[in-house]
């Protein structure tokens, strides 16, 4: 009785042993393909994954810059941001803009809108929202450059908008 090889793919290498590619189905190259591109993004294409609690349990994803020779802008912007004001509990609506120039990494967009709505229930105030979302980016994909910009609506008649820039171009400076 002769059996039959499956095929043997090492999961950390392009290479692959024993194959017959005429018995393999045909759509087979186009999952090799997507593994490939999605490296380790794990909420891209799936549905069943849940929102994080915080943002301290969210978690940005990365995969790699396309074009990491060239400088170029990326811009994200979302109107649905709500975070938790410390002292009155009452919900903080916010536009977040975040541009960057990515280096090395790319952050995935399906990850920032997790790590984004994390903050549905977090009490911080709009300029640490806004500090700490710019941290954890820079943190998770090194950008060249990034802005994050946060519009926060109107409460009491007052507007407030917080912009936060990597890399600090105010550090060094003698406070006066």
């Amino acid at each position: 009785m002769r059996v039959r090889q499956r095929p043997r793919i090492c999961a950390h290498s392009n290479k692959v042993g024993a194959i017959d590619l005429n018995r393999l189905p045909a759509n087979f190259d186009i999952a090799v393909a997507k593994v490939k591109r999605a490296g380790r993004l794990t909420l891209l294409g799936r549905s069943e994954v849940r929102l994080p609690a915080s943002p301290a349990e969210a978690r940005l994803e990365t995969f790699p810059n396309p074009a990491p020779g060239r400088d170029y802008r990326i811009h994200f912007e979302t109107d649905d941001f709500t975070s938790v004001c410390p002292i009155t509990s009452q919900p903080d609506f916010a536009r977040i803009e975040i541009d960057y120039v990515p280096d090395r990494l790319c952050v995935e967009s399906k990850s920032l809108k997790f790590y984004l709505a994390s903050y549905r229930n977090e009490r911080a105030f709009n300029e640490a929202v806004t500090n700490r979302v710019l941290d954890d980016f820079v943190k998770a994909c090194a950008p060249r450059e990034a802005i994050v910009t946060a519009q926060f609506s109107a409460r009491g008649g007052i507007a407030l908008t917080v912009r936060a820039e990597y890399p600090d171009k105010t550090a060094g400076r003698e406070k006066e």
